[in-house]
């Protein structure tokens, strides 16, 4: 298999796609209305039946899904075919309430691995890569989609799973990765790591595939450059399969959405309101060929923006930008909406690491913000003077970004906690 791009897939003209869309939406919402009685309900709330679902230009009437839907739903009210056609599940991690159990046929995963090996491809992959998998493995969908579709390439696979930076920096060199898939902040501590032990020559990465959390164009650039590699984006949730529901081409510039498997809108996260193409907004997905897990309008939360401008890699396919925030992660901090990602920013504008911690709370009654960033080796100074002057140089910075004030604590290298997973950015104990 020397490779896995899919030109009458991923070049189709609009009419194409537009045509599968149409097709794969109307025998969705039959599937769904004959096996999925929750959903059902909603529709029949709504005084809708199949026959009212025509094609995509149709799609609005759909009621939505959120997480709430799955969560009251859980485990297997939202399952859409018998238990005994079911092969796996995978799971949010359930933090902030009852987890979400997403259930998968063989042709689901098959599907699955497929949209992950387009990514990979894209990245640059073929069955000459030695791809290594640091996303977790288990209920998490990062090692198992990024595994599958590596094999799908025909790639040597190492499923090292997160964690143990020892072991992935002496897989990582004496079997030669040239692809590395893990989430961005654990890409960051990699390259932390592997210039601390001095094996940056060792290191024979080209590309890396990062996802599963937010990250910003100004870590991207401190990844490639602590890495030595391209570094791309890959979008997915755990709701809609996992990893590979969109991914970067070489050109950067978004994520090709998969439209043959997944149809994608931008509403006014406020009214509900589908907006035009070009406006900011929350992304929702209908994953029109899956059959165990079949979401119809899942409100993903993720704030963004969709564009068809032509691609110079030549795919047609749908880009949806890095995602901006997420409306329910926005902290409204003094009535402003506040996005980690603009903080994170500002401190990479200014030279600062990417790894960083804020820290919201309520005293008498008012919002406090505090920002916990670390001085760079090279900065460090024990002038106390020195230090404040820093701190006052990012608090106007972010002011000028954010527009209220922030407080600022410059803490010793290496004292904020690494994280060898999904990074822990907020703490707002305005919720304990």
């Amino acid at each position: 298999m020397a490779n896995y791009y899919q030109p009458e897939i991923e070049t189709a003209s609009r009419e194409q796609i537009l045509a599968w869309q149409n097709e794969r939406l109307v025998k969705q919402v039959q599937h769904v209305w004959d096996n999925v009685p929750y959903y059902r309900r909603k529709m029949e709330e709504k005084g809708l039946t199949p026959d009212d679902i025509q094609g995509v230009d149709d799609l609005h009437k759909l009621p939505f899904l959120s997480k709430a839907d799955l969560r009251d739903a859980y485990p297997y009210g939202l399952k859409g075919v018998p238990l005994s056609e079911c092969v796996r599940i995978h799971s949010t991690s359930g933090t902030t309430g009852r987890r979400v159990v997403a259930f998968y046929t063989q042709h689901d995963i098959d599907l699955w691995e497929d949209c992950c090996a387009r990514a990979i491809v894209a990245a640059g992959g073929t069955k000459d890569d030695v791809v290594q998998v640091a996303y977790g493995y288990g209920l998490f969908t990062g090692g198992s989609g990024l595994h599958g579709g590596s094999h799908r390439v025909g790639c040597l696979t190492l499923p090292m799973s997160s964690g143990n930076t020892e072991r992935q920096l002496q897989f990582m060199t004496d079997l030669e990765a040239t692809i590395l898939c893990c989430t961005p902040s654990y890409a960051a501590y990699l390259a932390e790591s592997i210039q601390e032990a001095g094996l940056s020559d060792k290191i024979k990465l080209k590309a890396g595939i990062f996802g599963a959390e937010a990250w910003s164009e100004e870590m991207r650039r401190d990844i490639e450059k602590g890495l030595g590699i391209k570094a791309y984006d890959i979008y997915g949730l755990t709701e809609t399969s996992g990893p590979g529901v969109a991914y970067e081409c070489c050109e950067q510039t978004g994520m090709h959405i998969n439209e043959d498997h997944f149809i994608a809108e931008i509403i006014d996260p406020e009214t509900g309101e589908v907006l035009p193409e070009g406006s900011k907004g929350e992304l929702v997905f209908t994953a029109i060929t899956k059959e165990a897990f079949p979401l119809l309008r899942y409100r993903t939360r993720d704030i963004c923006v969709l564009t068809r401008k032509p691609c110079s890699c030549g795919r047609t396919h749908v880009k949806m930008s890095k995602p901006m925030g997420r409306s329910d992660d926005m902290l409204i901090i003094k009535g402003v909406n506040v996005f980690p990602s603009q903080i994170e920013t500002v401190l990479l504008e200014q030279g600062y690491p990417a790894n960083y911690q804020l820290i919201v709370d309520r005293v008498n009654h008012s919002d406090t913000l505090e920002v916990l960033v670390e001085m760079q080796l090279n900065k460090f100074s024990d002038s106390l003077a020195d230090i404040h002057n820093e701190e006052k140089k990012l608090i106007a910075a972010l002011k000028t970004m954010l527009g209220i004030y922030a407080k600022v604590r410059i803490v010793s290298p290496k004292s904020i906690t690494r994280s060898e997973g999904k990074a822990v950015r907020i703490i707002d104990k305005r919720k304990i």
